[in-house]
């Protein structure tokens, strides 16, 4: 066990002494190694920090929060036809579903179109037209002045609620609340200004205008037609899943559905989103892995071949350290752990390398997230690269530790 010991310090020792006395050659050695290694970290490490920023998204916007929408099949939308959820849908789900918090109703009144003028100023923007509610469904709340109220919506008042970047944008003062901006060519009074949200991969989450549904419709001269999407919040305790299933179950008996294939509406929710992003990075990751198992490989072949230099360079020292009393394992062991530090090494540098990588990524791109590289992603690189020094330290130890030391004494 003492040998067995000191063979591991002396192979550890003369790696050490090696890399730094060849510092070059351990480089290109175990670029390889590095380049593997490093774009494992980035990528884990990006994907993590925007997994973080996605989650924390979704929270501000309400984890509970589910939207049910119209879905137009593949084969109705080459036949020109488009699945719709009225209005009146709305109403009849929110008289018979139980168990429901919070519930609204909304449209996005794209096709009116999306500018918000303000004296010579005309920005595009989100324009939602919904009610009171919508505020707790998706947890939005005035920094200034006041969200939508019921009277609001009943009276089709001409009133909008301002995302917080709208108010730079438009030259707005800071608190616009009692100003006037232009929609459709009509006047409304601005009431209030949500709290600030940030934006999200680029996409601005404060650009949006948000007015009575109502007075959206009847500017439409679309009273009761307009598509709509309805959010919800389930009740405390109750689970999403099985309100759901009542709505489902609600507008399948209101419409006569008796295939779920047939059904024209589908929901979202938090978690339906989260999979999705989590598909998104699994793949990203997938491909991230098909670029280590290459780049490893040639780092493995790169020590390989370093190793075996290394076992002719050192021919007499392995005859000498045999006819002292050396014995073969010895020599075997002390090779082999040179190759696992020197992968070891390349795995070390790898993670820098990676985490800086990361970093540059994420300031040139326009999103807001931090760079978090978990315990397990270092781990298991370095995991890697220590099996990679063994799996091709281990032709180049076996090599060393078969040499004759007569032989290799002769050897110059």
């Amino acid at each position: 066990m003492k040998k067995f010991a000191h063979g591991i310090y002396e192979g550890g020792v003369s790696a050490i002494q090696s890399i730094f006395a060849h510092s070059f050659r351990s480089a290109l050695t175990t670029l390889g190694i590095i380049i593997g290694v490093s774009a494992v970290i980035a990528v884990v490490s990006i994907m993590e920090g925007l997994g973080a920023t996605v989650g924390k998204q979704l929270q501000d916007l309400g984890s509970e929060m589910v939207t049910l929408k119209a879905h137009t099949s593949t084969e109705k939308e080459m036949l020109g036809m488009t699945s719709k959820i009225s209005y009146e849908d709305y109403l009849y789900l929110k008289n018979k579903t139980d168990n429901v918090q919070y519930m609204a109703a909304k449209v996005k009144a794209f096709s009116l179109g999306s500018d918000i003028q303000f004296a010579q100023k005309s920005i595009t923007t989100q324009i939602i037209g919904t009610e009171s509610e919508y505020k707790n469904v998706v947890n939005v709340y005035p920094a200034s002045g006041r969200f939508l109220t019921e009277t609001d919506d009943l009276k089709r008042r001409r009133v909008v609620f301002l995302g917080s970047s709208l108010v730079e944008k438009l030259g707005l003062k800071a608190d616009p609340v009692g100003e006037f901006v232009t929609l459709y060519g009509e006047w409304f009074r601005v009431i209030g200004v949500a709290e600030e949200k940030g934006s999200l991969f680029g996409f601005d989450q404060d650009n949006y205008v948000i007015a009575p549904l109502s007075t959206i419709e009847s500017i439409s001269g679309q009273r009761g037609n307009l598509g709509v999407d309805i959010v919800f919040v389930p009740d405390v305790n109750v689970a999403q899943s099985a309100v759901i299933e009542q709505m489902t179950q609600l507008m399948r008996y209101k419409y006569k559905i008796n295939d779920p294939a047939d059904d024209f509406f589908e929901f979202e929710t938090a978690e339906k989103t989260r999979k999705q992003f989590s598909d998104i990075t699994d793949s990203i990751t997938f491909v991230a892995a098909g670029v280590v198992g290459i780049s490893l490989l040639v780092g493995g072949i790169g020590i390989m071949n370093i190793m075996l230099v290394s076992v002719t360079e050192r021919t007499r020292e392995i005859g000498i350290a045999k006819a002292l009393g050396a014995t073969s394992t010895i020599i075997l062991i002390q090779f082999l752990v040179e190759a696992c530090v020197l992968a070891l090494f390349g795995g070390g540098v790898g993670i820098v390398v990676g985490y800086i990588f990361a970093l540059f990524i994420l300031m040139v791109m326009p999103v807001a997230a931090a760079v978090l590289v978990p315990l397990w992603a270092i781990w298991l690189a370095l995991g890697f690269s220590f099996t990679i020094g063994v799996v091709f330290g281990i032709m180049p130890a076996i090599k060393a530790s078969r040499l004759d030391p007569i032989d290799a004494l002769r050897y110059d």
